[in-house]
């Protein structure tokens, strides 16, 4: 067992752990973070997904000695308060999520990508997009959920 300490959505947090357990086991039990989701503990479904240092991350497969004195955002630390960010508004108008299970790390995925190119192309959300899997096969309305948010940080209704 070690201390370690990370930045979570703008919070410092410390807690007592094997080096080697998930991130997203820590997120989760120690944290109180239930919004990311644990789906199949091998980073291939990315329901898990977080941003490390403004990355996006598999949390699953993210020891938390690997990112002690890191900063992590989750989908909790996305929204100002009740404020939601223009994607999470998008998600909503646009029925981007059905169960909601996966729904979590594909904003979180899709923030990182707005953020490093605010006018994405179709492909370059589909390619951004990709390795998330929704077992409800929303896509359609997932991909018009990132393309509404593009287009109102646009026209800056963000």
């Amino acid at each position: 067992m070690a201390r370690f300490t990370i930045r979570v959505n703008r919070n410092e947090l410390s807690t007592e752990s094997p080096p080697d357990r998930p991130l997203l086991d820590v997120l989760r039990e120690d944290f109180g973070l239930t919004g990311t989701k644990y789906g199949c503990g091998e980073g291939q479904c990315r329901a898990c997904t977080v941003l490390i240092d403004d990355q996006p991350t598999a949390s699953c497969l993210t020891t938390i000695s690997s990112v002690d004195g890191m900063s992590v955002t989750t989908i909790e630390g996305l929204a100002s308060g009740d404020q939601l960010t223009a994607l999470q508004q998008a998600f909503i108008d646009m029925e981007g999520a059905q169960c909601g299970y996966c729904t979590a790390g594909m904003i979180v995925e899709a923030t990182a990508l707005l953020k490093r190119n605010p006018k994405p192309s179709r492909t370059e959300i589909v390619d951004a997009m990709n390795p998330h899997l929704c077992r409800c096969c929303g896509y359609r309305n997932i991909l018009a959920s990132v393309e509404l948010a593009a287009r109102r940080s646009e026209a800056g209704d963000a």
